[in-house]
C-alpha cells in the first residue's frame, strides 16, 4: 500500500472510532463527563514536567517561525495550571446536553419544543498552540461530542503529551479513549482527509492562520466555524472621556500583538482630533508602535506614516495601526462595515445614544461600549473557554464555547393525538 493510501486508511480508521465514540458521549452521564474532566486536569497538573520538557523540545526544533507563532507555540509552569484549571472550569459549567427549552401547546393538544443535543464529531485543526489541546478535549467532551485534533507539526509532542494525559482521564471515568484522538501524522494531507470525510465528521473548527483557514474553508466538504482576520476597531467618539480611550487603546494593541482581538485600527472623531490624537499617538509610539495615518493623522502626529487603502483592511499581529480621522459615529459605522472582519469593534463614548447606535449598527461579532477589544474570549465571556472564534453568521457567531458546540432539535409530546 502506498504512503498517499495509509494516510487515507489512517484518517478513516481515526473516523470510524470517533463516530462510535460519539454515539456513547451523546449518552454519557453529566457525572462521568465531569469526572473525566478533572482526571484530566490532574494528570496534567501531576504531567506538568513532561509537558514542558515536550515543549522545550518542539520549540528548539521550530525553526523559521515568526515571533507571534512562535510565542503561541511556547509554554510555562503558568501555562500549564492555566491548561488543567480550563479543564475545572469547564467540568464546573452547566451541562448544556438533553436542556429542553420553547415547550408550547398548540391548538390540537400536542406539545412542542426543542431538545439540545450534541453535534457528533468535531474536527479542529490548529497551529502552534498546544493549550488548544486540553480547551477542545474539554469543551467537546462536556457537550457531548467526539474529537479528532489535528494540532501543527511544530506542537507535536507536546500535543502528544497533554493527548496521554486527556486518553487518561476518559479512561478513568469510564469514557471511551478514541472520543478524543490527536492525529499523530504531520503530512498535510491528512487534513485534507480529514475535512472531506462527511459519514464521519460533522463539523470542523480551523484555529490558525488565514492560509491555513483559506485552504480549509476551500476544500471542506463538511460545515466550516471560522473566522479569516481580526481586524478589530477602536473607536474614539468626541464625547469620549480621554482617560479611558488612553487606557482603551494601551491594552488593546499592546497587551499583546499576535492575537485576533488585538485592535489593528484606531478611528478617531475629528471635533477632538487635535486635543487627542497626539497623545493617544505617543503612547503608541513609546511602546514601539507604529502609526500608518491619513493626512489629517500624519499633520498630527509628524511621526505617522502615510496609510494605504490595503492598511485598512490589514490585520497586522505586529507592532502597526493604522490610523483615521473620521467625522462622526455614522463615518466610524460606515468605515468600520467596510474594512472590518466582522470580529471585534469598541466604541468609546460618553454618549448613550451613540453607544446603542453603535451597538446596533455595527456588523461584528462582537461589539462593545468602553471596553477593550481583547476581552472578545470565551473565557472572559464566562463561557468556560472557548473552540475558537465564528465571524459567520449561522449557527454559532463571535467566541464559540459549549452551546456552539451544540444543535437542537425538534421534541413533540402527544396523548394519542392524530392529524386531521
Amino acid at each position: 500500500m502506498n504512503a498517499h493510501m495509509d494516510i487515507a486508511t489512517y484518517m478513516q480508521t481515526l473516523g470510524r472510532q470517533a463516530r462510535a465514540a460519539s454515539r456513547l458521549m451523546a449518552k454519557a452521564s453529566t457525572a462521568a463527563k465531569n469526572a473525566a474532566l478533572l482526571a484530566m486536569a490532574a494528570g496534567i497538573r501531576a504531567r506538568r514536567a513532561e509537558l514542558l520538557a515536550a515543549n522545550a523540545e518542539d520549540v528548539a526544533k521550530a525553526n523559521g517561525l515568526e515571533p507571534a507563532m512562535l510565542d503561541r507555540l511556547t509554554i510555562s509552569p503558568k501555562s500549564v495550571e492555566a491548561m488543567a484549571q480550563g479543564l475545572e472550569q469547564v467540568a464546573a459549567l452547566p451541562d448544556p446536553i438533553g436542556e429542553i427549552s420553547d415547550m408550547k401547546f398548540r391548538p390540537t393538544g400536542i406539545q412542542v419544543g426543542k431538545m439540545r443535543v450534541p453535534l457528533g464529531v468535531v474536527g479542529i485543526i490548529y497551529e502552534a498552540r498546544p493549550n488548544v489541546t486540553a480547551d477542545a478535549a474539554a469543551l467537546c467532551l462536556k457537550s457531548g461530542n467526539a474529537a479528532i485534533l489535528r494540532g501543527g507539526k511544530e506542537a507535536l509532542r507536546c500535543n502528544q503529551a497533554i493527548a496521554a494525559c486527556v486518553r487518561a482521564g476518559l479512561a478513568a471515568a469510564g469514557l471511551p479513549e478514541t472520543a478524543v484522538q490527536v492525529v499523530e501524522i504531520t503530512d498535510r494531507a491528512a487534513v485534507g482527509h480529514l475535512v472531506a470525510m462527511p459519514e464521519f465528521v460533522d463539523v470542523i473548527v480551523p484555529r490558525g492562520g488565514k492560509g491555513l483557514i483559506e485552504r480549509i474553508s476551500r476544500e471542506a466538504r463538511v460545515p466550516v466555524i471560522k473566522h479569516l482576520d481580526g481586524n478589530c476597531h477602536v473607536y474614539v467618539d468626541d464625547s469620549a472621556d480621554a482617560a479611558k480611550a488612553l487606557k482603551i487603546l494601551e491594552n488593546a494593541k499592546t497587551q499583546r500583538l499576535g492575537t485576533c482581538n488585538t485592535a489593528e485600527s484606531l478611528l478617531i472623531a475629528r471635533p477632538v482630533a487635535a486635543s487627542l490624537a497626539p497623545s493617544l499617538c505617543a503612547m503608541l509610539i513609546a511602546k514601539g508602535v507604529e502609526i500608518r495615518g491619513c493626512a489629517e493623522t500624519q499633520a498630527l502626529v509628524p511621526q505617522a506614516k502615510a496609510a494605504t487603502e490595503e492598511d485598512y483592511y490589514t490585520e497586522y499581529l505586529a507592532a502597526i495601526i493604522s490610523c483615521k480621522v473620521v467625522a462622526d459615529v455614522d463615518e466610524a459605522i460606515a468605515h468600520i462595515n467596510k474594512y472590518s472582519s466582522a470580529h471585534t469593534e469598541t466604541i468609546v463614548t460618553e454618549d448613550y445614544t451613540r453607544a446603542m447606535r453603535f451597538l446596533r449598527e455595527v456588523d461584528s461579532s462582537s461589539v462593545m461600549v468602553n471596553a477593550s477589544t481583547r476581552f472578545a474570549d470565551g473565557f472572559e465571556y464566562g463561557l468556560g473557554a472557548e473552540i475558537g472564534i465564528s465571524t459567520d453568521k449561522f449557527h454559532a457567531r463571535g467566541p464559540v464555547g459549549l452551546e456552539g458546540l451544540t444543535s437542537q432539535k425538534w421534541i413533540v409530546f402527544g396523548n394519542g393525538e392524530v392529524r386531521s
